[in-house]
Order: structure tokens, then sequence, then C-alpha cells
């Protein structure tokens, strides 16, 4: 049983792979959070050593924030919402363009319980991957199956880690 400070095992076994293998790979990584709210950081910072490759990291949980700190337009958030496949992929890229990171994931979702519509019910998480220097960015929308917040954002944690690696 991990001690109450600490993460999940999980989070914290892949975090420290994401940072072995990038370290290894020459890479710095920078993650934009909305509704994971650091949560990737901080597995990432868990990690000795992970200063060799973690850049930086924008918690924009408010459209504010998405758009003040990353550069994502305003209409792009009002066209297709903050929990969309295109707010994600200009988060990811607005990570590359205000860091000095070579790959950047971000994650914006909806953790509930509340906020969930028919069309993007609690649970509904998208992902973005973004390299420098490389125009197309990955962008997908998931539904995790978590039955609490906190489930949701782990699950969203993980698969964002999972992201970073080479």
């Amino acid at each position: 049983m991990a001690d109450a400070h600490s993460l999940a095992d999980d989070l914290t076994a892949l975090a420290a792979r994401v940072i072995a293998e990038n370290k290894a790979a020459g890479r710095m990584v920078a993650v934009a959070e909305s509704c994971t709210g650091g949560l990737v950081c901080a597995a990432l910072t868990e990690i000795p050593g992970s200063s060799a490759v973690l850049d930086r990291g924008f918690v924009t949980y408010s459209n504010e924030a998405k758009m003040e700190m990353l550069g994502v337009q305003s209409d792009i958030i009002d066209a297709f919402g903050a929990v969309s496949p295109a707010t994600a992929w200009a988060m990811a890229q607005g990570a590359i363009e205000h860091s000095r990171a070579d790959i950047a994931v971000a994650i914006s979702g909806v953790a509930g319980p509340d906020g969930g519509t028919e069309m993007k019910p609690v649970g509904t998480v998208v992902f973005a991957c973004a390299m420098r220097g490389e125009e197309n960015v990955n962008a997908e929308q998931k539904l995790l199956d978590g039955q609490t917040r906190g489930e949701i954002r782990h699950q969203a944690a993980l698969i964002a880690l999972e992201l970073l690696l080479p």
C-alpha cells in the first residue's frame, strides 16, 4: 500500500518509463492539462531526474487560460467547445510553441459528476500529441468508463503519459 502522500503506483510506474525513455531519446516534454489539473505533471515530477525531461506543464482549466497561456483561438472554443479534438489540437500546438519541449500532450475532458451533455457525456476526454517541427497533431476523443471523477482523471492521466512514450 502506497503512503497517503504518493500517487497511484500505475501512474508513477508509467511516469518513470516516460522519463527514462525520453531521457534516452534526448527529448524534452511539455503537458497542457485541463480536466487532469496537473496530475500528469505531478506523476512526472515524482520521478527523480524528471528535470532532464519535463520542460513545463500548463494547467489551463478555464477557457481563458487556454487562450492566454496556450494561444488557443476563441473561435475554436466557440465553434467546437473546450472538450473537442480541435481544442486539444490547439492546446498541444500551443504547448509546443510556448515551451522548449520536443513533444507535448494536451488533455481536456468532462470528469464529472456534472457538466456532461448528450453529445459529450461525463467521461468524454480528448487527447492531442504534438511534435516540434511537425504540422500534424494527433488528436482523439475517448469515452472513459470511470465511475467517479477521480477514476476518470486517473485514466486520462495514464493515457496522456502513454502518448509521451517515444
